[in-house]
């Protein structure tokens, strides 16, 4: 349900001129979904939805751009130089850190907020990273080894 209301909500904010959180409310519930204020303003927050300033003076929202969704997975050096390996299968990453570090590298994916990622759990040197689809384990699995191999 989640899932499918956050499609919407990234299908009508590129359709439509949204200024406000009360609009893109209406606009759900013109789709069928009845939705709350704190709901629509998380998923907003997940989204990585952004106000623009339009050429006549007024906001709306728009969607971050695929490059920037990719561009916004970053560490700082220290946390990309603790991993010692990333896998994925199915749905799962599981990052391999220097023993010790799993909870600093997980905090810095949580803290990335990527809609994709459903929640992340660290022991002492491994952490297990749950995302939406295989697609986006992926995907994500990738771009952290394209940054291991940067660092």
């Amino acid at each position: 349900m989640k899932t499918n209301r956050q499609k919407k909500i990234l299908e009508i904010v590129n359709r439509f001129h949204v200024e406000t959180q009360d609009d893109l409310i209406d606009r759900l519930m013109m789709e069928g979904y009845t939705v709350t204020q704190a709901t629509v303003s998380r998923d907003i927050r997940e989204l990585q939805l952004t106000k623009v300033l339009t050429g006549k003076g007024s906001y709306r929202y728009v969607a971050p751009k695929k490059e920037d969704m990719v561009a916004g997975l970053k560490f700082n050096a220290a946390l990309v130089d603790s991993i010692t390996s990333v896998e994925y299968a199915m749905n799962m990453i599981v990052i391999k850190t220097y023993p010790g570090l799993a909870q600093a590298v997980a905090a810095g994916v949580d803290n990335l907020s990527i809609a994709e990622v459903l929640g992340c759990v660290a022991g002492d040197d491994t952490i297990m990273i749950v995302t939406r689809n295989e697609a986006s384990a992926k995907s994500i699995s990738e771009r952290i080894r394209v940054m291991m191999k940067a660092g």
